[in-house]
């Protein structure tokens, strides 16, 4: 069916489309096109995708990605903000009979309700994504904490984002947000993608991260608004010591200064720790024993 037609991915296709249709991608919602098929074929290894699989797929520009997942799984979902791509995305994937185009902001749908109204209770469900830079953070901490537990997600990114969710304590990129996709995520990057493999190409690299959901026994966090909390105002200000951030957030007082400090005495913390070099686990606990001031 599919032998005799350049992928939508081939440069000179993606060229074609943009001409016949006067695309030009739009700075405003992060579009760059990725022509590059030995990416799109290793992300869709890295998801492990397989013939009685679903994918859901967020911001399939004119389909490159969407028809690789397609070949592979029983059904796509994309998800695709942008108004002036659906008639293009008819035209590009009309030789598929299980993709299923979606014109609406992910951000703004109920992900278990979804999964509910297309009956793929019992079904495993991976997302994979080309996700636009402005708004890569808000979407996988959106997915993360869904109500529907996706066991995976394979997301090209800003390289430097990558860097950030998969970055161990010490590492300079180590942070918030580190901590709240590796509380529930396994995560790694599973390779850097160079700006030549867009139209147009972005001003930095990107990279595929495969995040994978942790056993439910392992992501074992007792109170998590509070958890949250310390977490933020851990890191407010990176260049202050943790006893510092955790004081603005407490108060400046003596007592609470001897109270952290018997808290960091607990969980094996310095007391001129940064929280860049504090665990998942010492923060786990020190939520605990501050908790229960």
């Amino acid at each position: 069916m599919t032998q005799n037609r350049l992928s939508i991915a081939d440069p000179i296709r993606t060229n074609d489309i943009m001409r016949k249709y006067k695309l030009r991608a739009k700075k405003s919602l992060g579009q760059n096109f990725l022509t590059n098929e030995k990416v799109l074929d290793d992300i869709v290894d890295a998801s492990g995708l397989k013939p009685d699989e679903i994918a859901i797929e967020i911001g399939p520009g004119i389909g490159a990605l969407t028809e690789k997942l397609a070949q592979v799984s029983e059904k796509v979902f994309a998800f695709e903000i942008d108004d002036s791509l659906i008639p293009v995305l008819a035209d590009t994937l009309q030789y598929y009979d299980n993709i299923e185009v979606i014109n609406q902001d992910i951000l703004k749908v109920d992900l278990d309700e979804f999964v509910k109204d297309n009956d793929l209770q019992g079904k495993t469900i991976k997302v994979v994504a080309n996700l636009p830079y402005y708004i890569t953070t808000p979407i996988m901490l959106n997915l993360i904490n869904s109500d529907y537990p996706f066991q995976s997600l394979v997301l090209m990114m800003q390289k430097e984002v990558a860097e950030r969710i998969t970055a161990n304590p010490g590492h300079r990129e180590y942070g918030s947000l580190s901590i709240a996709v590796q509380t529930q995520m396994k995560a790694r990057i599973d390779r850097i993608v160079g700006s030549k493999s867009f139209i147009p190409r972005p001003k930095v690299d990107s990279a595929v991260a495969v995040l994978e959901r942790l056993p439910k026994e392992q992501v074992d966090i007792e109170d998590p608004v509070f958890f949250n909390k310390l977490i933020r105002s851990s890191f407010m200000q990176k260049r202050k010591s943790l006893m510092n951030n955790l004081l603005n957030w407490q108060g400046r007082t003596d007592e609470n200064r001897e109270k952290i400090k018997k808290d960091f005495e607990k969980c094996g913390i310095a007391e001129n720790a940064r929280g860049e070099q504090v665990s998942i686990a010492q923060f786990k606990q020190l939520a605990i024993e501050m908790n229960k001031n």
